[in-house]
């Protein structure tokens, strides 16, 4: 039993030293401080079922992020006198049991709005306030306290981004100089009974050792986030000028982005230190792109998609969910299949869908195009499949924002103009005319003609001998015909639409099955027949 006062910092996403006011609240006046990460099996348990290596929650590239981050920050608490304690199990189990052996007075950590947390954390505010503990969990996370937006917006969150904009005006902190360093943190007292490890490896948590070709080449950590960030806010020109959607999405090699986005999912970066950064910056330049297309404008669109997603019960599926149009989605396994295995045929497609199985991450335009792809574009699949195989491969993978894309992708919600299709064929080709990115990650293709690159089953049988590629043998023929299936899928958004306009969004599973048995009756013979040969080669 530590004598004196004993604090416990209780790391979850925010990890990192630097703008960290749950770290510096535990360290302040504390005679001894624990600083402790959970391994919590539901989110890092080998999931052998699952369709490809990781846990049920997570792939295999983001658990070795997390566990790169969880490294770097171990090694930047040592140099603060201080390290990381890592232990195992239910995490409100596992803390209680610590608060309890470590006779902790003050509990510290980073306030999360994702259901799972919240759930989490009655737990543990509950033990803690019976037994006397102070609890300090700030908001740190995003710019804004979300909980503030929906109260100062009567209760709801705003469902536009302007409105947002409008009502947040300038983050009130960012007047005051934030707090980067910390010269040093109170000693670790004693463990007790408490088992503390170090940060694990893959191959310690039960995972196999991968022969993969090609793994995520971004590392973990808050060391390469600053690093990633100053490299970034050099190129003075190209942050002033920074122009979302704009981008090319098949550029792989130097992407066209800052792809800073997984550091500030695990909170390895804070979005408050980019936003100030960014700030500088801009004070600095004769002029600069503002938002929402600016890179300032890209942190507020994290915050909206959080707002939202706190202020909206079941933001995460279709049924039950205020803001999301009911859509009577095809529940195919075989096309859902054909999509996450890089199996469509079309070759745009499938090299996304291999650099997200390989890299944990694509372009934003590249995400837009998949899926688009597999929900009101073509494939006609629900969007809660496709967000979960997102959910899963992602490294920067983030409950709020990966749900809102695909709320408004699938034009369920946020974005209503579904005519407006992505094609799997012209898209890419104006980016990367010769098929470089697909030659990348479909090395099948990689002697295909770039006239046929895009398309290969027009290929005459002869080049597509020459290029060592016969469709339908070593790659397979087009799933759906893309002019019929996305006229067939204009068709039964409209009539979702007008389903929902009438019901005044109360639609209920009777009416979408009705609306189903009517789209399948009306549906054109070819369309139907083509849909029941599955070209899946």
């Amino acid at each position: 039993m530590s004598s004196g006062s004993s604090s416990l910092m209780w790391f979850r996403k925010g990890l990192r030293i630097h703008d960290n006011p749950a770290l510096e609240y535990a360290s302040k006046g504390s005679d001894f401080l624990y600083p402790v990460f959970v391994i919590d099996p539901h989110y890092m348990k080998p999931d052998p079922d699952a369709f490809s290596p990781g846990s049920s929650k997570a792939g295999l590239n983001r658990i070795r992020f997390l566990l790169e981050s969880l490294s770097d920050l171990d090694s930047n608490l040592k140099k603060l006198g201080s390290r990381l304690l890592v232990l195992k199990g239910e995490p409100s189990e596992v803390l209680n049991r610590c608060l309890k052996e470590w006779d902790v007075k003050r509990l510290c950590f980073e306030y999360d709005t994702e259901p799972y947390y919240q759930a989490l954390d009655v737990k543990v505010k509950g033990y803690a306030s019976a037994a006397g503990i102070e609890v300090f969990s700030p908001v740190s996370h995003t710019l804004f306290n979300p909980a503030d937006i929906i109260r100062r917006n009567g209760g709801r969150p705003p469902l536009t981004y302007q409105s947002f904009v409008k009502l947040v005006g300038d983050p009130s902190w960012a007047s005051s100089p934030l707090s980067i360093t910390l010269s040093s943190l109170p000693p670790i007292g004693s463990f007790g009974r408490c088992e503390i490890s170090e940060v694990p490896t893959v191959e310690e948590l039960g995972y196999e050792k991968t022969q993969q070709d090609e793994h995520s080449p971004f590392k973990g950590g808050e060391s390469e986030a600053l690093k990633k960030l100053r490299e970034s806010i050099e190129k003075k020109e190209w942050v002033a000028n920074f122009e979302k959607p704009k981008g090319d999405p098949s550029a792989f090699l130097t992407p066209a982005t800052t792809v800073l986005s997984p550091y500030l999912k695990f909170g390895c970066l804070s979005s408050r230190y980019f936003y100030i950064c960014l700030q500088d910056l801009y004070k600095n330049v004769k002029s600069h792109t503002s938002p929402p297309v600016s890179l300032a404008g890209q942190l507020l669109w994290r915050d909206f998609f959080y707002t939202v997603a706190f202020g909206t019960p079941n933001f995460d599926r279709m049924r039950g969910n205020k803001i999301c149009k009911q859509i009577p989605w095809n529940d195919d396994d075989e096309l859902l299949q054909a999509w996450r295995e890089a199996r469509t045929g079309f070759p745009w497609i499938d090299a996304i869908m291999i650099q997200l199985r390989k890299w944990g991450w694509m372009h934003h335009l590249a995400r837009h195009s998949v899926a688009c792809f597999l929900t009101r574009g073509d494939l006609f699949v629900h969007w809660e499949k496709g967000r979960d195989v997102f959910e899963r491969l992602l490294i920067d993978s983030d409950w709020a924002i990966n749900n809102g894309n695909w709320l408004w992708l699938s034009c369920s919600s946020f974005f209503y103009q579904y005519n407006r299709i992505y094609s799997p064929t012209s898209f890419g080709k104006k980016y990367d005319p010769n098929g470089d990115y697909i030659r990348h990650f479909l090395p099948v293709l990689k002697e295909m003609p770039k006239e046929y690159i895009y398309e290969p089953w027009t290929a005459p049988e002869s080049i597509q001998k020459k290029a060592k590629c016969i469709i339908g043998r070593d790659y397979p023929k087009p799933v759906v015909a893309h002019d019929s299936a996305s006229k067939e899928c204009k068709r039964r958004m409209a009539e979702a639409y007008a389903l929902n306009q009438k019901l005044t969004g109360l639609v209920s599973e009777e009416d979408l099955r009705n609306l189903r048995r009517k789209l399948e009756e009306d549906e054109k013979p070819e369309v139907k027949n083509k849909r029941q040969r599955k070209l899946i080669g």
